[in-house]
Protein backbone atom coordinates (compact mmCIF):
# COMPACT_ATOMS: atom_id res chain seq x y z
CA UNK A 1 0.00 0.00 0.00
CA UNK A 2 2.84 2.41 0.73
CA UNK A 3 4.11 2.12 -2.84
CA UNK A 4 0.66 2.59 -4.41
CA UNK A 5 0.13 6.27 -5.09
CA UNK A 6 -3.12 8.17 -5.71
CA UNK A 7 -4.12 9.49 -9.12
CA UNK A 8 -5.55 12.83 -10.21
CA UNK A 9 -9.00 12.46 -11.82
CA UNK A 10 -8.30 14.87 -14.70
CA UNK A 11 -4.61 15.88 -14.85
CA UNK A 12 -2.55 13.60 -17.09
CA UNK A 13 0.73 15.46 -16.48
CA UNK A 14 0.35 15.06 -12.73
CA UNK A 15 -0.52 11.38 -13.14
CA UNK A 16 2.58 10.81 -15.25
CA UNK A 17 4.69 12.07 -12.34
CA UNK A 18 2.82 9.86 -9.87
CA UNK A 19 3.11 6.81 -12.13
CA UNK A 20 6.87 7.30 -12.62
CA UNK A 21 7.34 7.75 -8.87
CA UNK A 22 5.36 4.61 -8.12
CA UNK A 23 7.43 2.58 -10.59
CA UNK A 24 10.69 4.06 -9.32
CA UNK A 25 9.79 3.25 -5.69
CA UNK A 26 8.98 -0.36 -6.51
CA UNK A 27 12.12 -0.74 -8.59
CA UNK A 28 14.20 0.76 -5.77
CA UNK A 29 12.63 -1.57 -3.23
CA UNK A 30 13.39 -4.63 -5.37
CA UNK A 31 16.97 -3.45 -6.03
CA UNK A 32 17.74 -2.81 -2.36
CA UNK A 33 16.19 -6.08 -1.23
CA UNK A 34 18.03 -8.07 -3.93
CA UNK A 35 21.32 -6.39 -3.02
CA UNK A 36 20.77 -7.16 0.65
CA UNK A 37 19.98 -10.82 -0.04
CA UNK A 38 23.07 -11.14 -2.25
CA UNK A 39 25.26 -9.68 0.49
CA UNK A 40 23.78 -12.03 3.10
CA UNK A 41 24.41 -15.03 0.83
CA UNK A 42 27.99 -13.90 0.25
CA UNK A 43 28.59 -13.46 3.99
CA UNK A 44 27.31 -16.96 4.67
CA UNK A 45 29.87 -18.35 2.25
CA UNK A 46 32.69 -16.21 3.68
CA UNK A 47 32.32 -16.96 7.38
CA UNK A 48 35.97 -16.46 8.19
CA UNK A 49 36.52 -13.15 6.43
CA UNK A 50 35.40 -9.61 7.06
CA UNK A 51 34.12 -8.07 3.88
CA UNK A 52 34.79 -4.53 2.82
CA UNK A 53 31.09 -3.81 3.32
CA UNK A 54 31.42 -4.61 7.05
CA UNK A 55 34.19 -2.11 7.70
CA UNK A 56 32.35 1.18 7.26
CA UNK A 57 29.72 0.47 9.92
CA UNK A 58 32.43 -0.34 12.46
CA UNK A 59 34.22 2.87 11.59
CA UNK A 60 31.02 4.88 11.84
CA UNK A 61 30.07 3.43 15.21
CA UNK A 62 33.55 4.04 16.64
CA UNK A 63 34.07 7.47 15.08
CA UNK A 64 34.35 10.78 16.87
CA UNK A 65 32.08 13.28 15.08
CA UNK A 66 32.93 16.98 14.87
CA UNK A 67 30.56 19.93 15.01
CA UNK A 68 33.47 22.37 14.92
CA UNK A 69 37.20 22.38 14.30
CA UNK A 70 39.16 20.89 17.21
CA UNK A 71 42.93 20.49 17.46
CA UNK A 72 43.66 17.96 20.21
CA UNK A 73 47.30 19.00 20.08
CA UNK A 74 46.35 22.34 21.64
CA UNK A 75 44.31 20.76 24.42
CA UNK A 76 46.38 20.68 27.60
CA UNK A 77 43.71 19.61 30.11
CA UNK A 78 41.05 16.91 29.75
CA UNK A 79 38.23 16.54 32.26
CA UNK A 80 35.93 13.54 32.51
CA UNK A 81 32.56 12.82 34.04
CA UNK A 82 32.09 9.38 35.60
CA UNK A 83 28.55 8.02 35.08
CA UNK A 84 27.83 6.95 31.50
CA UNK A 85 31.18 8.41 30.48
CA UNK A 86 34.14 6.64 32.09
CA UNK A 87 31.77 3.87 33.11
CA UNK A 88 28.66 2.65 31.32
CA UNK A 89 25.97 0.41 32.68
CA UNK A 90 24.07 -2.72 31.83
CA UNK A 91 20.29 -2.54 31.43
CA UNK A 92 19.97 -3.98 34.93
CA UNK A 93 20.84 -0.58 36.44
CA UNK A 94 17.81 1.22 35.00
CA UNK A 95 15.60 -1.66 36.13
CA UNK A 96 17.08 -1.29 39.63
CA UNK A 97 16.43 2.47 39.73
CA UNK A 98 12.89 1.94 38.39
CA UNK A 99 12.10 -0.69 41.04
CA UNK A 100 13.51 1.39 43.91
CA UNK A 101 11.63 4.52 42.82
CA UNK A 102 8.40 2.55 42.38
CA UNK A 103 8.75 1.20 45.92
CA UNK A 104 9.23 4.75 47.20
CA UNK A 105 6.05 5.86 45.45
CA UNK A 106 4.05 3.19 47.23
CA UNK A 107 5.71 3.37 50.64
CA UNK A 108 6.26 7.12 50.95
CA UNK A 109 3.47 8.62 48.82
CA UNK A 110 0.75 6.06 49.56
CA UNK A 111 0.30 5.00 45.93
CA UNK A 112 -1.72 1.76 45.49
CA UNK A 113 0.04 -1.40 46.72
CA UNK A 114 -1.13 -3.09 43.53
CA UNK A 115 1.56 -1.16 41.62
CA UNK A 116 4.15 -3.45 43.22
CA UNK A 117 2.40 -6.66 42.19
CA UNK A 118 0.80 -5.93 38.80
CA UNK A 119 3.97 -6.50 36.76
CA UNK A 120 5.26 -2.95 36.28
CA UNK A 121 8.88 -2.99 35.16
CA UNK A 122 11.36 -0.89 33.24
CA UNK A 123 10.91 -1.15 29.47
CA UNK A 124 14.21 -0.44 27.64
CA UNK A 125 12.27 -0.11 24.37
CA UNK A 126 9.95 2.69 25.47
CA UNK A 127 11.92 5.77 26.40
CA UNK A 128 14.80 7.60 24.77
CA UNK A 129 16.98 10.47 25.89
CA UNK A 130 16.03 14.07 25.18
CA UNK A 131 12.32 13.87 26.00
CA UNK A 132 10.33 16.15 28.32
CA UNK A 133 7.37 15.55 30.60
CA UNK A 134 4.51 18.05 30.67
CA UNK A 135 3.63 18.58 34.33
CA UNK A 136 0.11 19.76 33.51
CA UNK A 137 -1.09 16.61 31.77
CA UNK A 138 1.61 13.99 32.42
CA UNK A 139 2.39 13.58 28.71
CA UNK A 140 5.85 12.46 27.62
CA UNK A 141 6.83 14.75 24.73
CA UNK A 142 9.45 14.63 22.01
CA UNK A 143 10.36 18.19 21.01
CA UNK A 144 11.75 19.51 17.77
CA UNK A 145 14.50 22.12 17.71
CA UNK A 146 11.80 24.81 17.47
CA UNK A 147 10.23 23.44 20.69
CA UNK A 148 7.30 22.03 18.76
CA UNK A 149 5.79 18.86 20.22
CA UNK A 150 6.34 16.35 17.45
CA UNK A 151 5.09 13.28 19.33
CA UNK A 152 3.51 12.84 22.76
CA UNK A 153 2.43 9.81 24.78
CA UNK A 154 -0.09 9.73 27.61
CA UNK A 155 0.86 6.65 29.55
CA UNK A 156 1.41 4.00 26.88
CA UNK A 157 -1.01 5.59 24.38
CA UNK A 158 0.02 7.98 21.65
CA UNK A 159 -1.68 11.36 21.83
CA UNK A 160 -3.64 12.17 18.68
CA UNK A 161 -2.72 15.10 16.50
CA UNK A 162 -6.06 16.80 17.26
CA UNK A 163 -5.38 16.67 21.01
CA UNK A 164 -1.86 18.02 20.49
CA UNK A 165 -3.23 20.94 18.48
CA UNK A 166 -5.89 21.64 21.10
CA UNK A 167 -3.51 21.39 24.06
CA UNK A 168 -0.73 23.48 22.54
CA UNK A 169 -2.69 26.30 20.91
CA UNK A 170 -2.74 25.06 17.34
CA UNK A 171 1.02 25.32 16.83
CA UNK A 172 1.84 22.31 19.02
CA UNK A 173 4.30 24.55 20.85
CA UNK A 174 4.42 26.44 24.14
CA UNK A 175 5.61 29.97 24.79
CA UNK A 176 9.01 30.26 26.54
CA UNK A 177 7.37 31.09 29.88
CA UNK A 178 4.96 28.15 29.62
CA UNK A 179 7.77 25.80 28.63
CA UNK A 180 9.69 26.73 31.76
CA UNK A 181 6.67 26.17 34.00
CA UNK A 182 5.29 23.05 32.35
CA UNK A 183 8.08 21.01 30.79
CA UNK A 184 10.66 19.03 32.76
CA UNK A 185 13.53 17.90 30.48
CA UNK A 186 14.63 14.26 30.64
CA UNK A 187 18.07 14.66 29.12
CA UNK A 188 20.47 12.13 30.61
CA UNK A 189 20.57 8.37 30.32
CA UNK A 190 19.43 7.88 33.93
CA UNK A 191 16.20 9.69 33.00
CA UNK A 192 15.08 6.78 30.83
CA UNK A 193 13.94 4.98 34.02
CA UNK A 194 12.22 8.20 35.11
CA UNK A 195 10.36 8.49 31.81
CA UNK A 196 9.21 4.89 31.85
CA UNK A 197 7.96 5.05 35.45
CA UNK A 198 6.11 8.27 34.64
CA UNK A 199 4.28 6.68 31.71
CA UNK A 200 3.52 3.48 33.62
CA UNK A 201 2.11 5.39 36.60
CA UNK A 202 -0.23 7.40 34.36
CA UNK A 203 -1.29 4.25 32.49
CA UNK A 204 -1.96 2.43 35.77
CA UNK A 205 -4.44 5.14 36.79
CA UNK A 206 -6.06 5.35 33.35
CA UNK A 207 -6.57 1.57 33.10
CA UNK A 208 -8.35 1.49 36.48
CA UNK A 209 -10.28 4.75 36.08
CA UNK A 210 -8.57 6.13 39.19
CA UNK A 211 -8.85 9.93 39.35
CA UNK A 212 -5.47 11.60 39.73
CA UNK A 213 -3.74 14.96 39.41
CA UNK A 214 -1.15 14.77 36.60
CA UNK A 215 1.04 17.50 38.12
CA UNK A 216 1.13 15.71 41.47
CA UNK A 217 1.89 12.38 39.83
CA UNK A 218 4.75 13.90 37.83
CA UNK A 219 6.19 15.60 40.90
CA UNK A 220 5.90 12.40 42.93
CA UNK A 221 7.73 10.32 40.32
CA UNK A 222 10.46 12.96 39.99
CA UNK A 223 10.84 13.08 43.78
CA UNK A 224 11.01 9.29 44.02
CA UNK A 225 13.74 9.10 41.39
CA UNK A 226 15.66 11.96 43.06
CA UNK A 227 15.28 10.26 46.45
CA UNK A 228 16.65 7.02 45.03
CA UNK A 229 19.74 8.88 43.78
CA UNK A 230 20.31 10.96 46.92
CA UNK A 231 19.80 8.06 49.34
CA UNK A 232 22.65 6.10 47.79
CA UNK A 233 20.49 2.95 47.72
CA UNK A 234 21.27 1.94 44.17
CA UNK A 235 24.88 3.12 44.51
CA UNK A 236 25.45 0.64 47.35
CA UNK A 237 23.95 -2.28 45.46
CA UNK A 238 25.91 -1.48 42.29
CA UNK A 239 29.17 -1.14 44.26
CA UNK A 240 28.55 -4.53 45.86
CA UNK A 241 27.87 -6.22 42.49
CA UNK A 242 30.01 -4.34 39.94
CA UNK A 243 30.07 -7.15 37.39
CA UNK A 244 26.27 -7.15 37.26
CA UNK A 245 25.89 -3.42 36.61
CA UNK A 246 29.09 -2.02 35.08
CA UNK A 247 30.04 -2.83 31.51
CA UNK A 248 33.65 -3.80 30.89
CA UNK A 249 35.95 -1.19 29.34
CA UNK A 250 38.92 -3.05 27.85
CA UNK A 251 40.40 0.02 26.11
CA UNK A 252 39.72 2.75 28.70
CA UNK A 253 43.05 2.50 30.50
CA UNK A 254 44.87 2.72 27.19
CA UNK A 255 42.92 5.88 26.24
CA UNK A 256 43.77 7.55 29.55
CA UNK A 257 47.43 6.48 29.36
CA UNK A 258 47.78 7.90 25.85
CA UNK A 259 46.35 11.25 26.91
CA UNK A 260 48.55 11.36 29.99
CA UNK A 261 51.70 10.40 28.12
CA UNK A 262 51.07 13.18 25.62
CA UNK A 263 51.47 15.70 28.45
CA UNK A 264 47.82 16.50 29.14
CA UNK A 265 46.40 17.03 32.61
CA UNK A 266 43.60 14.62 33.53
CA UNK A 267 40.83 15.83 35.83
CA UNK A 268 38.10 13.60 37.23
CA UNK A 269 34.88 15.47 38.15
CA UNK A 270 31.81 13.47 39.18
CA UNK A 271 28.62 14.09 41.11
CA UNK A 272 28.79 10.56 42.53
CA UNK A 273 30.38 9.85 45.96
CA UNK A 274 33.99 8.69 46.13
CA UNK A 275 33.34 5.16 47.39
CA UNK A 276 31.03 4.57 44.42
CA UNK A 277 33.44 6.05 41.86
CA UNK A 278 36.22 3.97 43.42
CA UNK A 279 34.20 0.75 42.99
CA UNK A 280 33.46 1.55 39.35
CA UNK A 281 36.98 2.63 38.40
CA UNK A 282 38.52 -0.35 40.18
CA UNK A 283 36.29 -2.56 38.02
CA UNK A 284 36.92 -0.91 34.64
CA UNK A 285 40.55 0.22 35.07
CA UNK A 286 41.92 -1.59 38.10
CA UNK A 287 43.48 -0.77 41.48
CA UNK A 288 45.68 2.28 41.43
CA UNK A 289 43.38 4.07 38.97
CA UNK A 290 43.90 7.37 40.81
CA UNK A 291 47.57 7.39 39.75
CA UNK A 292 46.48 8.46 36.26
CA UNK A 293 44.68 11.60 37.45
CA UNK A 294 46.05 15.00 38.41
CA UNK A 295 42.85 15.88 40.28
CA UNK A 296 39.95 13.73 41.51
CA UNK A 297 36.76 15.52 42.55
CA UNK A 298 33.70 13.53 43.66
CA UNK A 299 30.27 14.73 44.85
CA UNK A 300 31.08 17.85 42.84
CA UNK A 301 27.51 19.11 42.64
CA UNK A 302 27.48 19.99 38.94
CA UNK A 303 26.22 22.29 37.47
CA UNK A 304 26.86 24.42 40.62
CA UNK A 305 30.52 23.41 40.22
CA UNK A 306 30.55 25.60 37.10
CA UNK A 307 28.15 28.36 38.03
CA UNK A 308 29.13 29.23 41.61
CA UNK A 309 32.41 30.78 42.70
CA UNK A 310 32.38 30.43 46.50
CA UNK A 311 32.34 26.67 47.06
CA UNK A 312 35.60 25.60 48.75
CA UNK A 313 37.05 22.14 48.26
CA UNK A 314 37.03 19.61 51.07
CA UNK A 315 39.28 16.57 51.23
CA UNK A 316 37.76 13.09 51.43
CA UNK A 317 39.40 10.44 53.59
CA UNK A 318 39.84 7.59 51.11
CA UNK A 319 39.75 4.97 53.88
CA UNK A 320 36.65 6.10 55.79
CA UNK A 321 34.87 8.23 53.17
CA UNK A 322 34.51 11.03 55.71
CA UNK A 323 35.00 14.66 54.71
CA UNK A 324 37.88 16.34 56.55
CA UNK A 325 37.49 19.72 58.24
CA UNK A 326 40.86 21.16 57.17
CA UNK A 327 40.97 24.00 54.67
CA UNK A 328 42.17 22.97 51.21
CA UNK A 329 44.63 25.42 49.69
CA UNK A 330 46.30 23.06 47.23
CA UNK A 331 45.08 20.02 45.32
CA UNK A 332 47.52 17.14 45.68
CA UNK A 333 47.72 14.33 43.16
CA UNK A 334 46.53 11.04 44.61
CA UNK A 335 44.11 12.62 47.06
CA UNK A 336 40.36 12.94 46.63
CA UNK A 337 38.27 16.08 47.03
CA UNK A 338 34.61 17.01 47.15
CA UNK A 339 32.46 20.06 46.40
CA UNK A 340 34.53 23.01 45.05
CA UNK A 341 34.12 25.14 41.94
CA UNK A 342 36.17 26.21 38.94
CA UNK A 343 37.55 29.33 40.59
CA UNK A 344 38.82 27.28 43.53
CA UNK A 345 40.17 24.67 41.13
CA UNK A 346 42.22 27.32 39.37
CA UNK A 347 43.62 28.69 42.63
CA UNK A 348 44.37 25.33 44.22
CA UNK A 349 46.15 24.00 41.11
CA UNK A 350 48.13 27.17 40.48
CA UNK A 351 46.55 26.68 37.06
CA UNK A 352 46.65 30.20 35.78
CA UNK A 353 47.67 29.76 32.16
CA UNK A 354 47.73 27.11 29.49
CA UNK A 355 50.84 24.95 29.66
CA UNK A 356 52.38 26.75 26.70
CA UNK A 357 52.25 30.19 28.38
CA UNK A 358 54.09 31.75 31.27
CA UNK A 359 53.60 35.14 32.88
CA UNK A 360 54.71 37.17 35.87
CA UNK A 361 53.59 36.03 39.31
CA UNK A 362 51.73 39.30 39.83
CA UNK A 363 49.31 38.65 36.96
CA UNK A 364 45.73 37.87 37.99
CA UNK A 365 44.53 34.37 37.13
CA UNK A 366 40.99 35.59 36.52
CA UNK A 367 40.99 38.68 34.36
CA UNK A 368 43.59 38.18 31.65
CA UNK A 369 43.16 36.61 28.25
CA UNK A 370 45.29 33.62 29.25
CA UNK A 371 43.00 32.52 32.09
CA UNK A 372 42.24 28.79 31.73
CA UNK A 373 38.75 29.47 33.03
CA UNK A 374 37.92 30.72 29.55
CA UNK A 375 40.26 28.53 27.53
CA UNK A 376 39.32 26.25 24.63
CA UNK A 377 42.48 24.33 25.55
CA UNK A 378 40.45 22.68 28.30
CA UNK A 379 38.34 19.78 27.02
CA UNK A 380 35.55 18.24 29.08
CA UNK A 381 33.89 14.92 28.27
CA UNK A 382 30.51 13.95 29.67
CA UNK A 383 27.14 12.43 28.83
CA UNK A 384 24.73 14.99 30.27
CA UNK A 385 24.37 18.06 28.08
CA UNK A 386 22.97 20.33 30.76
CA UNK A 387 24.75 19.01 33.86
CA UNK A 388 28.16 18.56 32.25
CA UNK A 389 28.59 20.48 29.03
CA UNK A 390 26.36 23.51 28.48
CA UNK A 391 27.83 25.70 31.22
CA UNK A 392 31.36 24.53 30.40
CA UNK A 393 30.84 25.73 26.83
CA UNK A 394 28.61 28.75 27.41
CA UNK A 395 30.37 30.25 30.43
CA UNK A 396 33.98 29.25 29.86
CA UNK A 397 34.38 28.43 26.18
CA UNK A 398 35.75 24.97 26.88
CA UNK A 399 36.00 22.35 24.17
CA UNK A 400 33.13 19.99 24.98
CA UNK A 401 32.68 16.35 24.02
CA UNK A 402 29.38 14.50 24.45
CA UNK A 403 29.18 10.75 24.98
CA UNK A 404 26.12 9.68 22.98
CA UNK A 405 25.81 5.89 22.73
CA UNK A 406 22.69 6.43 20.63
CA UNK A 407 24.98 7.25 17.69
CA UNK A 408 26.24 3.68 17.58
CA UNK A 409 22.83 2.13 18.11
CA UNK A 410 21.11 4.19 15.45
CA UNK A 411 23.84 3.76 12.85
CA UNK A 412 23.42 0.01 13.14
CA UNK A 413 19.64 0.19 12.87
CA UNK A 414 19.68 2.68 10.00
CA UNK A 415 21.91 0.36 7.98
CA UNK A 416 19.18 -2.28 7.94
CA UNK A 417 17.56 -2.89 4.55
CA UNK A 418 14.06 -1.96 5.72
CA UNK A 419 15.25 1.40 7.03
CA UNK A 420 17.15 2.17 3.82
CA UNK A 421 14.03 1.40 1.78
CA UNK A 422 11.90 3.68 3.98
CA UNK A 423 14.44 6.50 3.83
CA UNK A 424 14.68 6.41 0.04
CA UNK A 425 10.92 6.08 -0.34
CA UNK A 426 10.39 9.24 1.70
CA UNK A 427 12.97 11.08 -0.40
CA UNK A 428 11.23 9.97 -3.60
CA UNK A 429 7.78 10.93 -2.36
CA UNK A 430 8.86 14.40 -1.28
CA UNK A 431 10.58 14.96 -4.60
CA UNK A 432 7.43 13.78 -6.35
CA UNK A 433 5.34 16.26 -4.37
CA UNK A 434 7.62 19.09 -5.50
CA UNK A 435 7.36 17.99 -9.14
CA UNK A 436 3.60 17.57 -8.80
CA UNK A 437 3.17 21.11 -7.50
CA UNK A 438 5.35 22.49 -10.26
CA UNK A 439 3.13 20.78 -12.81
CA UNK A 440 0.07 22.49 -11.27
CA UNK A 441 1.50 25.94 -11.85
CA UNK A 442 1.08 28.99 -9.62
CA UNK A 443 -2.68 29.29 -9.61
CA UNK A 444 -5.19 28.28 -6.96
CA UNK A 445 -5.46 24.55 -6.29
CA UNK A 446 -8.65 22.61 -6.93
CA UNK A 447 -10.09 20.18 -4.39
CA UNK A 448 -8.79 17.31 -6.51
CA UNK A 449 -5.30 18.85 -6.54
CA UNK A 450 -5.26 19.14 -2.75
CA UNK A 451 -6.75 15.69 -2.18
CA UNK A 452 -3.88 14.06 -4.09
CA UNK A 453 -1.35 16.02 -2.03
CA UNK A 454 -3.09 15.07 1.23
CA UNK A 455 -3.00 11.39 0.29
CA UNK A 456 0.67 11.61 -0.67
CA UNK A 457 1.53 13.29 2.64
CA UNK A 458 -0.29 10.53 4.53
CA UNK A 459 1.84 7.96 2.70
CA UNK A 460 4.98 9.89 3.71
CA UNK A 461 3.74 9.86 7.30
CA UNK A 462 3.24 6.08 7.17
CA UNK A 463 6.80 5.60 5.94
CA UNK A 464 8.01 7.76 8.84
CA UNK A 465 5.99 5.60 11.22
CA UNK A 466 7.75 2.60 9.72
CA UNK A 467 11.14 4.19 10.46
CA UNK A 468 10.06 4.80 14.05
CA UNK A 469 9.00 1.15 14.35
CA UNK A 470 12.34 -0.01 13.00
CA UNK A 471 14.17 2.14 15.58
CA UNK A 472 12.46 0.07 18.24
CA UNK A 473 10.76 2.71 20.38
CA UNK A 474 7.61 4.85 20.10
CA UNK A 475 9.48 8.16 19.79
CA UNK A 476 11.88 7.34 16.96
CA UNK A 477 15.38 8.75 16.62
CA UNK A 478 16.98 10.63 19.48
CA UNK A 479 18.24 13.09 16.87
CA UNK A 480 15.03 13.60 14.88
CA UNK A 481 11.58 14.68 16.01
CA UNK A 482 9.69 13.11 13.13
CA UNK A 483 11.21 14.90 10.12
CA UNK A 484 13.01 17.80 11.84
CA UNK A 485 16.07 17.88 14.10
CA UNK A 486 15.13 17.21 17.71
CA UNK A 487 15.77 19.66 20.52
CA UNK A 488 18.39 17.23 21.80
CA UNK A 489 20.19 17.24 18.42
CA UNK A 490 19.99 21.03 18.29
CA UNK A 491 21.57 21.30 21.76
CA UNK A 492 24.21 18.73 20.82
CA UNK A 493 25.11 20.80 17.76
CA UNK A 494 25.07 24.09 19.65
CA UNK A 495 26.99 23.19 22.80
CA UNK A 496 29.25 20.28 21.85
CA UNK A 497 32.33 20.46 19.65
CA UNK A 498 32.65 16.68 19.38
CA UNK A 499 30.46 13.68 20.11
CA UNK A 500 31.02 9.94 20.12
CA UNK A 501 29.31 6.74 21.17
CA UNK A 502 31.94 5.78 23.74
CA UNK A 503 35.03 7.28 25.41
CA UNK A 504 36.99 4.31 24.11
CA UNK A 505 36.48 5.66 20.57
CA UNK A 506 39.38 8.02 21.33
CA UNK A 507 41.79 5.09 21.03
CA UNK A 508 41.54 5.42 17.24
CA UNK A 509 42.95 8.97 17.29
CA UNK A 510 46.30 10.57 18.03
CA UNK A 511 46.43 12.97 21.03
CA UNK A 512 47.33 15.54 18.36
CA UNK A 513 44.51 14.67 15.96
CA UNK A 514 42.67 17.52 14.26
CA UNK A 515 38.95 17.12 13.78
CA UNK A 516 37.28 18.80 10.84
CA UNK A 517 33.49 19.23 10.86
CA UNK A 518 31.22 18.17 8.08
CA UNK A 519 29.71 20.93 5.98
CA UNK A 520 28.12 23.43 8.38
CA UNK A 521 25.28 24.14 5.96
CA UNK A 522 22.12 24.92 7.88
CA UNK A 523 19.53 26.50 5.59
CA UNK A 524 17.72 24.85 2.71
CA UNK A 525 19.29 27.04 0.03
CA UNK A 526 22.76 26.15 1.34
CA UNK A 527 22.05 22.44 1.34
CA UNK A 528 20.42 22.49 -2.07
CA UNK A 529 23.01 24.87 -3.47
CA UNK A 530 22.68 25.34 -7.20
CA UNK A 531 20.35 22.35 -7.60
CA UNK A 532 16.73 23.02 -8.53
CA UNK A 533 13.96 22.52 -6.00
CA UNK A 534 13.40 19.02 -7.32
CA UNK A 535 15.12 16.52 -9.56
CA UNK A 536 13.95 14.07 -12.15
CA UNK A 537 12.35 10.97 -10.69
CA UNK A 538 14.96 8.65 -12.15
CA UNK A 539 17.82 10.90 -11.04
CA UNK A 540 20.73 8.81 -9.79
CA UNK A 541 20.82 10.68 -6.47
CA UNK A 542 17.84 8.61 -5.36
CA UNK A 543 19.77 5.39 -5.77
CA UNK A 544 23.18 6.33 -4.39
Amino acid sequence: LMTTLPRHPNNDDANEILTQTEQAMRSMQETVLFSSNAENEYECKEDTATTEEDIPIDIEQESVYANSYVDLGKVDTVGFDFDYTLVTYTKELLQLIYDMALTRLVEEKDYPDEMLTCGLKFDPFFSIRGLAVDRENGWICHLSYTHKVAVAWEGRNRVSRSRLVEEYSGKRALSPSNRKNRLKPLNDLFSMAECCLMADTVQFFLDRDIPFCPRSAVNDVLASITGTHISGEFHRQVAEEPSNYFEKKPYLKNVLDNLKESGKRLIFVSNSPFWYCDAGMNYVVGPGWRDQWDVVVTSAGKPAFYTEDNRPFREVDIDTGKVKFKQVLKLVKGRVYTSGCLKELTQCLDWRYPLSFSQDDEDSPYDDIYSPLTSPDVMYIGDSLFADLVDAKREFGWTTVAVTPEVGWEIELQRKTEFVVADRAIEMLLNSLRLYQRSLGTGLRSEDDLEVMDKMERIVSRWRDEQTRLLGNPFGSVFRARYTPSLFAHSLRRYCDLYMSNVESLRHYSPQHRFYPESPKLLSHEIRGSNPECCDIDDSILFE
